[in-house]
This record gives C-alpha cells, sequence and structure tokens, in this order.
C-alpha cells in the first residue's frame, strides 16, 4: 500500500515540489494522510454529481500541505462545488415577486424570432442586449429601462425574465414583479402592518421590472401612493425601470387618468407617464399570442 501510495503521480508531484522539506520520517509518520488523499475524488472524477460526492466532505476535495512537520490535507471546494455557489449566488441576485417558474428560468439565447414578429422581436433584444453592453463596457447601470408593450401572448414577460437572469449573472439585484399580485398584496399589508417594507424592497432594487403593468384595477391609491411613490424614487435616483405592458403610452396614461369608481384625475396620470418615460424607452413587441409555444 505504501508503494502504491508513493507512486501516485500527485503525491510525486508534491514530494517532488517539497523535496527540501520533506523526509522519510515525515512520509512514514503521514502515510494517513496521504492514504486519505489518494483515494478521494479530485476534479469531481469519482462523482457523477455533487449530491454523490464520495469525499469525506462532500463538494470539498482534498490539497496537500506541511504543517507542524507532517504531511497533512486541507480542504478546498471542488469544481462541482463551485458552479453549484455561483448558481446560488446568482439565484440570490434575482427576487421575484408572483412571477410564474418558466418566466424566471428563461435565457435570451432562448428567444425565437421565427414568425410575422420578428423585425419586433429583434429590436427589443437588440435594445436589451444594448442595455447589458453598456453596462459591461461603463461597469454602470443605463440609467433606463424598456416599456415593452404589445398584445397578450407575445413574449414580453419571457424576455424580461431572460433579461433578469442576464443581469443576476452580472451580479445586478434584480426585483421582478407581477403588477396586479404586488398591488393587492399591498393592500394587506395594511393590514399587516409592513405596508413600509414590501414598498421600500420594490423601489430600492437595482434594476427594477415590473411585470404586466396596466392590468390592475386602479385606485387614486395605488395610483398616487404607490405607483407614484415607486416611480418617483426611481426616477428621482436614476435607476432603470422595466416594464411589461398590453397598453402603450397613449392607452396607459388613459388607464392612469381613470380609477375603478370612475373618478378622473389628467393631472395625475400624466405625471405617472412623466417618471415612466423618464426611467424607460417604449418599444412595441407585436406579433401572434405564442402562449404554450417556445419562445
Amino acid at each position: 500500500m505504501k508503494q502504491e501510495i508513493l507512486a501516485n503521480e500527485e503525491i510525486q508531484k508534491f514530494l517532488q515540489a517539497h523535496a527540501t522539506e520533506v523526509n522519510n520520517a515525515m512520509i512514514e509518520r503521514s502515510f494517513v494522510k496521504l492514504y486519505d488523499f489518494m483515494t478521494a475524488s479530485h476534479a469531481c472524477d469519482k462523482c457523477a454529481s455533487l449530491p454523490e460526492c464520495t469525499n469525506i466532505m462532500k463538494g470539498f476535495e482534498p490539497k496537500l500541505v506541511i504543517k507542524s512537520n507532517l504531511i497533512d490535507v486541507e480542504y478546498k471546494k471542488c469544481p462541482s462545488k463551485l458552479i453549484a455557489d455561483d448558481r446560488l449566488q446568482v439565484a440570490k441576485m434575482i427576487e421575484s415577486m408572483y412571477m410564474p417558474k418558466d418566466v424566471m428560468e428563461a435565457r435570451l439565447e432562448d428567444v425565437d424570432f421565427e414568425g410575422g414578429s420578428h423585425e419586433s422581436r429583434l429590436t427589443v433584444i437588440k435594445m436589451a442586449n444594448d442595455f447589458l453592453r453598456e453596462l459591461d463596457e461603463t461597469g454602470e447601470l443605463p440609467k433606463r429601462g424598456l416599456y415593452i408593450y404589445g398584445p397578450f401572448g407575445t413574449g414580453k414577460s419571457f424576455i424580461i425574465g431572460a433579461l433578469a437572469n442576464e443581469l443576476a449573472e452580472r451580479r445586478i439585484r434584480t426585483v421582478v414583479v407581477y403588477v396586479p399580485e404586488f398591488l393587492r398584496e399591498i393592500k394587506n399589508a395594511i393590514q399587516e402592518q409592513n405596508l413600509h417594507e414590501k414598498v421600500e424592497y420594490v423601489k430600492e432594487a437595482d434594476v427594477l421590472i415590473l411585470d404586466d403593468f396596466g392590468a390592475e384595477a386602479m385606485t387614486t391609491w395605488t395610483r398616487d401612493e404607490i405607483l407614484g411613490a415607486i416611480l418617483q424614487h426611481r426616477m428621482a435616483e436614476q435607476l432603470p425601470t422595466f416594464f411589461t405592458s398590453n397598453l402603450n403610452m397613449k392607452e396607459l396614461e388613459h388607464h392612469l387618468t381613470y380609477t375603478q369608481r370612475g373618478e378622473k384625475d389628467v393631472i395625475k396620470a400624466a405625471r405617472i407617464m412623466e417618471r415612466i418615460q423618464t426611467v424607460a424607452k417604449p418599444v412595441a413587441l407585436e406579433g401572434d399570442n405564442r402562449r404554450n409555444k417556445a419562445f
């Protein structure tokens, strides 16, 4: 067994690299540690996956070191563990509220450009990539996101989900919110006394994505005290915001003008529109309803 240990290629490399420090007596006293090193999985060569890791410490592989006049082992993260940790960190950068799982797993490379909506889809993806490129080149977030509008089922949510994942990989904290459900939750937050916390959580995001904007039942309170406050903060702090909506800008302004009770306020609607246009560039996404198809 000693011969087998000493013949191990990695152990030979270590002994040669530390020839001036290692002697036979040290090797004799260190055979147990050398055996542990030899029989362990290295670079995941004996493990099918991280959960099936064969090492004493799952996700960690031994590294030979000299310590207290002995050859010892220390443990470092294996390649599978490094990948898993990186994915976990990326996942932590996306905080979604009420968004479907398939949207939050989207990637820009998965976007389909076939069909009659090819030109507008290409434009939207180009603008999303321009945003990412400016971030990569300058190291700073662009000040404006996108207001993506178009018919139901054209893939708007899929695209912003893909964008959120691209931002997460760049370690940008991104909050993705399904607006109608968020506003329903906000009403409950009054009774639960955590309204301020929920609004702050959304408005302070590095990048905020508001999905299905304009589909909510509008009240003066949600328009002025919630949406208005969030957008005012983001405009003042020059924080980029992305929207998806079935409504173009003119239709959205009409939606914001009238509450579900029939109350009309042109001035306050105009203020919200000004904030939206300050934090986002409008872009149309046309095409057939692609729901339940690959986007």
